[in-house]
């Protein structure tokens, strides 16, 4: 074994101890005493920073949204062709699934905020560039590809220091709130920036999409230079070979982290069968146009606000084992009613009881990734596990869509209605970490 990897190996093991109040220092300066014992479901928005960053966040969601719809139909009018229109939602999820860990190794290398910011000014310039070019009438379709791309990237680079930098932001006792209030805010963004999208690119063009989603950047920069950070991050003195060395080999062996990764995967393949055939099950059989398709889509952001009210309680009494085997049955069953009913109304409560499984089930994953992490590997981490969800998400999609064409939407939704539970029961062989018991772990 050559010196380098000598290295890697011994930082990578034994890990030192680490304050794991998932705080930090600056957390404990703004983070009243109410707030912490705070049992509300909606406890860290009484957090003024946190309560900022969710302000943020939920515009940039918009704007993302609202740039895909607006990329989709200018698409349209550049190139009508199927592959090109299909290529803006490819271009935008590309970075992800390729770049998401080298992203990751960069964001426990250098300053986290430093790098959000950095992140923020691309996607800034890529947005304003696209409004300009496309109000001016010089857009084609390979500069909208371009641009998309470069917003991808930026994309990229942010969700896993994002991911990484929430505990700093909550106490720990409210990290799977302040999680559970992501997934809301992601999800109200999905459900009203393309109905907002629609209207406005209606009327005006879809420059306004993308000046729109140039705004809610510029508000992500003013939050993040008023975030007083002490924490940094630093290299360790090691290559950033190395650095990707030591985090995989770090996931790898720690096994909460695994198991985890495995659960991702056990419950987004099958529950995939929602996102990849929604559009048709709108369309072929309840003929419902893209109105018709919102308001399913609105359904799920609803029912994962309704989920989020009782998440807290659910994960007290059961335990994040059952609670996800709990939420991936609800949403085989949501799954299940939906391929068994042709009408709107019996539809559209199926989707609500999915949004309820489905983000009861990734935010319990998500903050039992947060709270296995050391903090110094955390957006390494966070990286292979946004990479696992997009692997599983597009293979998902791609699977059920070719079922579906052969033996019909309905027949291919119940397969994998009851290919969920069959993998919730797997599940149960993969244990995650508690909140309880990942203080002062050691892997």
């Amino acid at each position: 074994m050559d010196e380098s990897r000598k290295t890697a190996e011994s930082s990578a093991e034994p890990y030192p101890q680490l304050d794991r109040t998932a705080t930090g220092a600056p957390a404990a300066k703004f983070t009243p005493e109410s707030a912490v014992n705070d049992e509300s479901p909606w406890a860290p928005l009484r957090l003024p920073v946190y309560r900022s960053f969710w302000i943020a966040s939920f515009v940039s969601n918009l704007g993302s949204w609202m740039h895909e719809i607006g990329a989709g139909w200018l698409m349209t009018e550049l190139d009508a062709s199927p592959q090109m229109v299909s290529a803006v939602r490819t271009a935008m999820a590309m970075p992800i699934v390729l770049l998401a860990i080298p992203a990751g190794v960069l964001a426990d290398r250098v300053d986290r905020r430093g790098l959000l910011l950095a992140t923020q000014v691309l996607m800034l310039l890529a947005a304003a560039s696209l409004a300009v070019l496309t109000l001016a009438g010089t857009m084609t379709s390979w500069l909208l590809l371009a641009f998309t791309f470069l917003i991808g990237l930026g994309l990229t680079l942010h969700v896993p220091t994002w991911q990484a930098s929430i505990p700093e932001l909550v106490p720990r006792a409210q990290l799977s709130r302040a999680i559970a209030l992501g997934s809301i805010s992601f999800n109200l963004a999905r459900s009203a920036g393309p109905a907002i999208a629609g209207v406005l690119v209606a009327v005006t063009g879809s420059w306004i999409a993308f000046s729109f989603n140039a705004l809610s950047f510029a508000g992500v920069i003013v939050v993040l230079l008023l975030w007083r950070r002490e924490r940094r991050e630093s290299s360790r003195g090691l290559s950033f070979q190395l650095s990707l060395y030591q985090g995989l080999r770090y996931v790898y062996r720690n096994i909460a982290m695994r198991h985890v990764l495995i659960r991702v995967f056990l419950f987004i393949v099958p529950a995939s069968a929602l996102w990849g055939l929604l559009p048709l099950v709108a369309r072929e059989r309840l003929h419902w146009g893209a109105g018709g398709f919102g308001v399913l889509v609105t359904c799920v952001g609803a029912g994962a606000l309704m989920a989020a009210r009782y998440l807290p309680a659910i994960q007290r009494r059961l335990g994040n084992d059952w609670t996800i085997a709990l939420a991936m049955s609800v949403f085989a069953c949501g799954l299940a009613l939906m391929a068994s009913s042709g009408q709107r109304w019996v539809v559209a409560i199926a989707t609500l009881v999915m949004g309820c499984g489905w983000m009861i089930t990734l935010t319990t994953l998500n903050t039992a990734a947060q709270i296995t992490l050391r903090n110094r590997m955390r957006a390494r981490g966070m990286s292979c596990y946004l990479t696992t969800l997009a692997l599983s998400m597009s293979t998902g999609s791609f699977m059920w869509g070719s079922i579906a064409e052969v033996i019909g939407i309905g027949r291919a939704q119940k397969i994998a209605a009851v290919t969920v539970l069959v993998t919730a029961a797997i599940g149960m062989c993969f244990r995650v970490a508690e909140n309880r018991k990942a203080k002062g772990q050691r892997d």
